[in-house]
């Protein structure tokens, strides 16, 4: 239960706690109106436990293992510990004066994931963006942001990135159209160190990524940019992220996540193998560079 790591936040504690006290109630053979009246509450308070959808009282958590009759001392103490754990803020807290409220789910699941599976039509993956290249993204369709708000964007995307370099490093495997590649965010010089930056990245054991190229004009990715999260603990299922302009949606029910695995899969067969991909990199970069020799003024 605590192999999630340090890193892991209050959503993945909450949802792995809520199930072992939604099977050891099953196992008592007690309803959820049961465990309500136990803890002074109500049957949907325990629902929204058992869900991980809301905070643990550790007088509860205490409470509740007493009625199932749980009377191993030392298991007792680490489920308490973990209640604990699961009200304690994420790293990102500190960020929260610029994080929108929808997105510190995403930043909690992330660094707890094992294996991250991503699909982008515009950008760069945030994970294997330069800090130039961020710099540039955040300032996107925001008018005029103060330095101190950009300089703090920037910081929150470059710590995340340290999930790829922990000594239990998450699995990224990214699919990137063609069109991300080519599009100058942060000027020319910014998105050629940016390539490179990706060929670099491909080095990393962990790091798997393909490039969608332009040659292929139809593929089931065309509806737009998706991240597919998978969890080495299996109370945690896996998780569908789709962002929006203002918010973004968690998808987790199997008909939604049978569709999108099946659509990443066959990017992955579509695109070109991940053997080609520095051939594919270096490509965009010499068309960079020829590109610009030929609008250069004699």
């Amino acid at each position: 239960m605590t192999a999630l790591g340090a890193q892991s936040g209050p959503t993945a504690l909450r949802i792995i706690l809520g199930a072992h006290l939604r099977r050891m109630r099953e196992a008592a053979g007690f309803s959820r109106s049961d465990a309500g009246w136990e803890i002074r509450s109500s049957e949907s308070k325990v629902s929204r436990m058992e869900l991980g959808r809301v905070g643990f009282k550790e007088r509860d958590v205490d409470d509740l293992l007493a009625f199932y009759g749980l009377d191993d001392a030392e298991e007792r103490q680490r489920l308490l510990a973990l209640a604990r754990e699961a009200n304690n803020p994420g790293w990102w807290h500190r960020y929260g004066d610029v994080l929108p409220s929808w997105f510190h789910s995403y930043l909690d699941l992330e660094a707890a994931a094992a294996l991250i599976r991503t699909y982008e039509l515009q950008f760069v993956p945030g994970l294997l963006q330069t800090e130039e290249y961020i710099r540039a993204t955040v300032q996107l369709g925001r008018g005029v942001i103060p330095a101190e708000e950009v300089d703090r964007r920037v910081a929150l995307r470059v710590r995340r990135q340290t999930v790829l370099t922990t000594s239990s490093p998450v699995r990224l495997w990214a699919v990137v159209d063609e069109s991300a590649l080519r599009r100058p965010i942060g000027g020319e010089k910014a998105l050629a160190v940016q390539i490179e930056h990706l060929i670099d990245m491909t080095e990393l054991p962990n790091v798997t990524l393909q490039v969608m190229p332009f040659t292929i004009s139809s593929h089931s990715g065309s509806a737009g940019a998706f991240t597919i999260l998978r969890f080495a603990e299996q109370d945690l299922p896996d998780v569908v992220y789709v962002e929006h302009l203002t918010s973004a949606l968690y998808l987790d029910k199997a008909e939604d996540l049978d569709q999108y695995t099946e659509t990443m899969e066959a990017l992955c067969i579509a695109a070109p193998r991940p053997n080609k991909t520095r051939d594919l990199l270096s490509g965009v970069l010499k068309t960079m560079g020829a590109a610009s020799r030929s609008f250069a003024v004699p």
